[in-house]
């Protein structure tokens, strides 16, 4: 620990507002920079952030610290879409322009495809997007349909989940499964008797946004549990050592979710140096930050670790529809660290 720490309060989630929450001992915040010796050398894959969110800087943050490999869900932007033309644009990005600026930073770019559950309850434009999704499940890089499920846990978020279930199966593509950030505990339940009502093989289904309430019953059921670490909100990496520590790493895995929010992209090396410290294995720390995903979303066909497990070139120069990451004649990388930019 540091000499000098600075009391903060904990991630509230799932007890948010509980006399539990008034009860939760507060954590020392720890120096990232610190701490980063801790994972050198190890590799992680992010399975759920939103890049189109996030900045040239995140990227280069995101391959010094170890992250090879990610994968970008369809999701709300932060406000209503008004047509068609609006979700053609975004999938599009998905697997084009995302995916060529991820590999810019030397990080494979992946991708699932849906209607997210907030849109779902718009059923004229739902509509309209379900007719276009079968033109971009197929497409190279997609390794899930999602993230779909629950948000208001609305008949209408019902109906477009089940008709997205139906298109996974269809084109053999695992499921990622957004559960609400309201009444978890039911949504997640839910979500999981729907999917398996469907015939859907829960060892393809990803089930995300988990906590301590819902863990149990999604690794019992034989669905894959995954954790996002986003700060104050979803789950604090003291509390995912803990749930590691309790269930071990079978079918677990960690994301960050990160996104046009408060929230961070260096979330799952940050929680890999804490476990480290905590004495977690080494093992352990790579099956839950690394290769349970690949397990998972592998099943979609799309992924070859040998794209990302030792590196690869990277040119920046090269152009996607005649552009580059680089900016009026701008050189390759610049050093964040100088005070003087040239």
């Amino acid at each position: 620990m540091c000499a000098n720490h600075t009391e903060i309060t904990p991630n509230p989630s799932h007890f948010e507002d509980s006399e539990e929450a008034s009860q939760a001992p507060a954590h020392r915040d720890i120096a990232w920079n610190d701490y980063k010796d801790l994972i050198k050398g190890m590799r992680f894959f992010d399975p759920h952030i939103h890049m189109v969110s996030r900045t040239t800087d995140d990227y280069q943050a995101m391959n010094q610290a170890g992250i090879v490999a990610l994968i970008e869900p369809a999701f709300w932007v932060g406000q209503p879409r008004t047509g068609l033309s609006t979700f053609k644009d975004y999938y599009s990005s998905l697997v084009g322009w995302e995916r060529f600026r991820s590999s810019q930073f030397g990080i494979k770019h992946y991708c699932t495809m849906g209607l997210n559950s907030r849109e779902a309850n718009n059923e004229p434009l739902a509509e309209q997007v379900m007719e276009i999704l079968p033109l971009y499940i197929y497409k190279e890089g997609v390794v899930g349909v999602g993230e779909i499920g629950f948000d208001d846990q609305t008949p209408a978020e019902e109906k477009y989940y089940r008709l997205q279930l139906e298109l996974a199966k269809e084109a053999k593509l695992p499921v990622q499964i957004h559960t609400p950030h309201r009444d978890k505990k039911k949504g997640t339940e839910r979500s999981m008797a729907i999917a398996l009502e469907h015939g859907i093989d829960p060892s393809w289904v990803i089930v995300d946004h988990n906590n301590e309430e819902t863990v149990k019953s999604v690794l019992d059921q034989g669905f894959y549990a995954a954790f996002t670490i986003y700060p104050f909100t979803k789950m604090g990496n003291e509390r995912m050592v803990k749930v590691v520590e309790q269930y071990g790493p079978e079918r677990i895995m960690i994301n960050s979710a990160a996104d046009w929010g408060i929230s961070d992209p260096l979330a799952i090396p940050k929680t890999a140096a804490l476990m480290k410290m905590r004495g977690i294995s080494d093992e352990t720390i790579r099956l839950v930050t690394y290769q349970n995903a690949i397990d998972a979303f592998g099943k979609s066909g799309q992924i070859d670790v040998t794209d990302f497990e030792s590196g690869y070139a990277v040119d920046q120069t090269e152009k996607f529809h005649g552009n580059s990451i680089l900016r009026g004649g701008q050189q390759p990388a610049p050093v964040k660290d100088f005070l003087v930019i040239n």
